[in-house]
């Protein structure tokens, strides 16, 4: 990594296996991004506490698996810090000094404090941790004097928080913190197997990691434009739910072709999700190939985790020895 490069930090709960729909919508520009800027990628384990705490026993277990799936879809660790969030303790120093100075008002007015709560009703979120896990998420960016945040349209409220706290503390205790500036993504909503949200929860989406006989069984059963009850039906790519993973996986020399096909009923739904497998395996054979490697080398994953801790460390450590200072902390 060359500090010349500008840095970037962008992380993901270790929540459980990761999906196409992950790949598309984060993974692929993640690897992207580690061509062109210093990149932090980190296991958000504390992150995780926040609607896990009452049983956090699965959290563990999931680390490595959320790893191996980085490495897996492309993640080079030559090439960028992947690390894990609590095995740097500096974030947690970090997050207790900016919540002592972060207003109450600016977390409760949140626009994702609400929507979370009602979304996840079945949990109790009436907790500091859940309140104040921007602060964290702040405490996470600014460490790494990060200049810009990889974010959807929808993360937008949270940046703008960073920026304020960041505002905040270089106004009460001279400037030190960049305010980090939006790094767009380009929004991919890759549609569950069903039509809906693709979602582990909703038992709707294909994990990474997966093998090739799941796969199958999946897309064989997979819906298709619903006014096809024949298959010289006429159809609709355009609400058909194969046609966005054609559009993202299979030779896009061949897509006029199937949209034709479909419009004009002279290809059969299954004839379709047949060329969907075919491009589907190309696709996911590589990854599955790197993620066998990992598998037979469990020791890997850790050894990639205990030098990106370390670096990630290094830096932390600089940031903070920096901003005790500027609080007077410097002991």
């Amino acid at each position: 990594m060359s500090e010349n490069k500008k840095r970037i930090l962008s992380g993901m709960r270790p929540t459980g296996a990761l999906h196409l729909g992950h790949y598309f919508g984060v993974l692929k520009n993640w690897i992207k991004l580690q061509d062109e800027y210093s990149c932090y990628f980190f296991v958000a384990d504390w992150h995780a506490l926040t609607s896990e705490y009452a049983d956090p026993r699965r959290i563990k277990n999931f680390v490595p698996g959320l790893v191996k799936d980085w490495i897996a879809a492309g993640l080079d660790p030559k090439k960028c810090v992947i690390f894990q969030q609590s095995q740097v303790k500096q974030h947690a120093e970090m997050h207790l000094l900016l919540s002592m100075m972060t207003p109450l008002g600016w977390l409760e007015r949140c626009p994702t404090y609400k929507d979370q709560k009602e979304q996840l009703a079945q949990k109790d979120l009436n907790t500091y941790g859940f309140l104040g896990y921007p602060v964290l998420m702040t405490g996470d960016i600014l460490m790494y004097l990060s200049e810009n945040v990889p974010v959807g349209q929808d993360q937008l409220p949270h940046l703008e928080l960073t920026r304020e706290i960041a505002r905040r503390f270089n106004h009460l205790y001279g400037d030190f913190f960049p305010e980090p500036e939006a790094l767009l993504t380009e929004e991919c909503k890759l549609p569950g197997l069903d039509g809906r949200k693709m979602s582990k929860s909703y038992g709707n989406s294909i994990a990474l990691s997966e093998d090739m006989d799941s796969v199958k069984k999946k897309v064989m059963s997979m819906l298709t434009d619903k006014n096809r009850l024949r298959k010289n039906d006429p159809g609709d790519p355009c609400i058909c739910n194969l046609f966005p993973y054609h559009k993202l996986m299979t030779d896009p020399a061949r897509l006029p072709e199937i949209e034709e096909g479909c419009r004009n009923a002279s290809w059969g739904c299954v004839q379709c999700k047949r060329l969907l497998l075919e491009s589907m395996e190309r696709f996911l054979a590589p990854i599955h190939a790197r993620r066998k490697e990992l598998d037979d080398n469990p020791e890997m994953v850790w050894e990639i985790l205990r030098d990106g801790n370390a670096r990630a460390e290094e830096a932390a450590e600089a940031t903070m020895t920096a901003m005790r200072k500027h609080l007077n902390l410097d002991f």
